[in-house]
């Protein structure tokens, strides 16, 4: 077919893109950014008359969120258009879509009816609580499911309330988990001959991200609080005050513990017999945090975050956004990528992926697509005749 990869890593793939959003885009920029065959499929401008989910076309969270694939219109509203996508299903390898769980069915292309035509057919879903159950049919919201998943309880200062976190890390978690399973998937059908379902959900994904906060419920039956800035277990770690702001300090461990102490110039407060454990530092944390800024106000953060380094203690700074992308690790990591949208958007930036591949490297190759740019050109590739696709325009169903 005639997509231009951004990878040649799994340029052999076609992808079918029904995701709206942040979740399934999130899974499915992963498998673009890699270099498979993506093709967005959308309404018709002229159908799509509410509010535009996952925010304006040209915003810079749509266009970082959909960069690298193509675009076509199609109602699947229609019978029309179902047997168009029909058609379209029975030559790819991959479906991803986020509807509720119920849509798929009302339209009758869910994994049962499309793998008759395609058995190798890998057909993946995003929900908001699972795809059974009985909270299948509630609708999904990134901050239902971090409250409802734990974190918010755990995020926070003590006794100032729940506390999302800054970033959708349901979405982008379940993003990220079910991307990963399509890609399990791939590869087992490499053995087997034979496609799958794949399914996760908002919940499930902030569920599994609780990581040692579950652990310690579900074996010790131990329900973590809100620590703020200080780490649960690890103590002295989080946020101490400097003369000129604020650090991140992580000294967890004896060792590491007592070089902290040398290297602020408080040896007394290695051997003092509040902190000499990890468990006596942990319970008098509050104290210890004190008792360590007494001496870390008196030099910048600067000072502190090259000191400690150089002694073997994690430090850093607490960043703001215009300062983490000039900051000259991340500007060595070249994590910013530039492409030319060709039209009034002019340069477009967005977040390049966090992991190098040496021999077949993502990059950008294909700005994020206007509604409906490649529909002609996708519906050819897929064997699609001029006539077809003069009459399906006519018809409103690309």
């Amino acid at each position: 077919m005639s997509h231009k990869p951004a990878s040649s890593a799994l340029a052999r793939f076609t992808v079918l893109d029904l995701t709206r959003v942040r979740s399934g885009p999130t899974c499915v920029r992963q498998l673009a950014d890699w270099g498979a065959n993506v093709i967005k499929i959308e309404l018709p401008e002229a159908l799509d008359t509410g509010d535009p989910m996952g925010g304006a076309r040209h915003g810079s969270d749509f266009q970082n969120l959909h960069r690298n694939k193509r675009a076509l219109t199609l109602n699947l509203k229609s019978p029309q258009g179902v047997a168009v996508f029909k058609r379209l299903a029975a030559q790819a390898d991959v479906i991803v879509e986020n509807f509720r769980p119920d849509v798929k069915d009302r339209l009758g292309i869910n994994y049962a009816a499309l793998k008759k035509a395609n058995p190798g057919l890998i057909f993946a879903s995003i929900s908001g609580f699972g795809a059974d159950g009985p909270y299948r049919d509630r609708p999904g919201f990134d901050q239902i499911a971090q409250g409802m998943g734990g974190l918010m309880s755990i995020t926070g200062e003590p006794g100032r309330g729940p506390m999302r976190v800054g970033i959708p890390i349901a979405d982008l978690s379940a993003g990220l988990f079910c991307a990963m399973g399509i890609l399990v998937a791939l590869l087992e059908r490499e053995k087997s001959g034979k496609g799958q379902e794949v399914e996760t959900s908002l919940l499930a994904a902030q569920i599994f991200m609780l990581d040692f906060q579950g652990a310690r419920w579900i074996n010790e039956g131990e329900v973590p609080k809100q620590a703020g800035n200080n780490h649960p277990t690890s103590i002295p770690t989080g946020v101490f005050k400097t003369r000129d702001g604020h650090i991140n300090i992580a000294a967890s461990g004896q060792s590491m513990w007592e070089r902290l102490c040398q290297t602020i110039g408080a040896p007394k407060l290695a051997v003092a017999d509040a902190y000499k454990s990890a468990k006596l530092r942990s319970a008098n944390r509050d104290a210890l945090n004190a008792d360590l800024e007494v001496h870390l106000v008196k030099k910048t953060s600067a000072h502190w975050v090259e000191t400690l380094n150089a002694a073997g203690v994690p430090a850093g700074p607490i960043n703001t956004m215009d300062q983490v992308f000039s900051d000259p690790q991340v500007q060595h990591l070249e994590l910013v990528d530039t492409i030319d949208s060709k039209d009034s958007r002019g340069m477009v930036k967005l977040v390049r992926q966090p992991v190098r591949l040496s021999r077949t490297p993502s990059k950008t190759v294909l700005p994020p697509p206007e509604r409906g740019q490649h529909s002609a050109k996708i519906l050819k590739d897929f064997g699609f005749t001029g006539d077809e696709i003069k009459a399906l325009r006519a018809g409103g169903v690309v």
